[in-house]
């Protein structure tokens, strides 16, 4: 029982000092240099670019937010402005608000309804001639 207490704790210290061995050489930069990192190289290049990749979609992603957000408060307040000169149009092109701005040339309202002119043919041929 003696040798397996041993033998385990041996395998905990040989494990701790692996553990601080690794990490030591995470922090020296001496694990870039073995040929186990050197060969999966590309795989770190690839997932590099992934990474990049990864944020640049992020990026265009919050672009096309704002520009959406942007789009809809211009379409907005096109859409007041819209509104706005659709009533004023509606105001201005009342019967009441016609004569008035016309008044200034000397045009009157009609009081009587219009009247149909009814012409012969005979009236038709001589005002054509004439």
């Amino acid at each position: 029982m003696n040798k397996y207490k041993d033998i385990k704790e041996e395998k905990e210290e040989i494990v701790a000092d692996k553990k601080a061995s690794n990490f030591k050489s995470l922090l020296s930069g001496s694990f870039l240099s073995k040929e186990q990192v050197t060969g999966s190289l590309p795989f770190i290049f690839f997932l590099t670019f992934l990474g990049i990749c990864y944020i640049a979609n992020g990026y265009q992603t919050e672009k096309v937010i704002r520009d959406l957000y942007n789009t809809n408060n211009e379409l907005k307040e096109l859409r007041s402005e819209y509104i706005t000169t659709k009533s004023d149009l509606m105001y201005i092109s009342k019967q009441s608000q016609v004569a008035r701005a016309t008044a200034g040339f000397g045009l009157k309202e009609l009081t009587s309804p219009p009247k149909k002119i009814v012409l012969t043919e005979s009236e038709k041929e001589e005002i054509l001639n004439d």
